[in-house]
């Protein structure tokens, strides 16, 4: 059994696979980043000064907050807009990269499957083979 795991494990789709995890993890690290130091400010600003990362609605609990983390430091229970509409951002950036880079594949496949294609010259149907082999056959004779 554990080398059955070890064989698994060891396959190239499964090391392929984790690379692409780690990968993505870091990379969805960075559009975070992306969206909420650089994208979110400037659009904020142009919004009137909204700091979108603060945007909630109190359910529950006294008063304004400052921020979610202070409202749920107090106890309140709140809807906090402005983080679901900044990882809806980044969402949409990750899937557009994504989406970006299956498409160069994508591409770069039928360029290679159209080269395979043109090099290799296609069989002759098996009547011809046939036909062709008797000929060679009858020459020999």
């Amino acid at each position: 059994m554990l080398g059955e795991f070890r064989e698994f494990a060891v396959k190239g789709n499964v090391v392929d696979m984790a690379v692409g995890i780690v990968i993505g993890g870091a990379f969805g690290t960075i559009v975070k980043s992306l969206v909420d130091d650089i994208i979110m400010p400037p659009v904020g600003m142009i919004l009137g000064g909204v700091d979108f990362s603060n945007i909630m609605t109190v359910l529950k609990g006294d008063g304004t907050y400052a921020s979610p983390q202070a409202a749920q430091e107090a106890g309140a229970v709140t809807i906090n807009w402005g983080l679901f509409i900044n990882s809806l951002i980044s969402f949409l950036i990750v899937a557009w990269a994504l989406f970006m880079v299956i498409k160069v594949i994508n591409r770069l496949k039928a360029q290679f499957e159209e080269k395979k294609e043109e090099e290799a010259p296609a069989a002759p149907p098996e009547e011809v083979a046939l036909l062709t082999e008797i000929r060679d056959l009858l020459a020999k004779k």
